[in-house]
């Protein structure tokens, strides 16, 4: 008989820019997309990802950055940021998406230059919301916060 796994350690949780154009393409690229069902979703702006990044230290405000949090409420959690988030999403698809690891061969500060150069322009390239999506109720089970 397997053993039961808590499904909260299997789940990766996705902290985005609710206000931002790029984020909200990349959580509607990641629910179209998600067939293993492990992505989880909350905007920086909720309290939910304000305690979570708070706990590690991270001031939510001065985050430029998306977030993904690895084994929620667990002693084991982490938060990843830039490449290391974006890589591990990547990863978390799998089929295709997974080639996108080898870009882990370049500097971690190479990685994240890059990363910066998008967050930088995100606004002006993809726009700005003047509030998070409305999420409908086929994706509700998916938003935490």
């Amino acid at each position: 008989m397997p053993l039961e796994t808590d499904s909260r350690q299997d789940r990766l949780i996705v902290l985005y820019d609710g206000l931002c154009g790029l984020c909200d393409g990349v959580v509607q690229f990641l629910l179209r997309h998600d067939t293993k069902d492990l992505f989880r979703f909350a905007p920086q702006q909720s309290e939910f990802a304000q305690q979570i990044l708070a706990r590690h230290g991270v001031d939510a405000k001065a985050t430029d950055t998306i977030s993904l949090i690895e084994h929620h409420g667990m002693a084991t959690e982490r938060v990843l940021t830039k490449s290391d988030a974006t890589l591990r999403i990547a990863e978390g698809l799998g089929g295709i998406w997974h080639v996108a690891q080898i870009a882990k061969i370049l500097p971690h500060s190479v990685r994240d230059a890059a990363y910066d150069c998008i967050a930088r322009n995100r606004y002006r390239i993809f726009g700005r919301r003047a509030e998070c999506r409305l999420v409908s109720d086929a994706e509700q089970h998916k938003f935490l916060g």
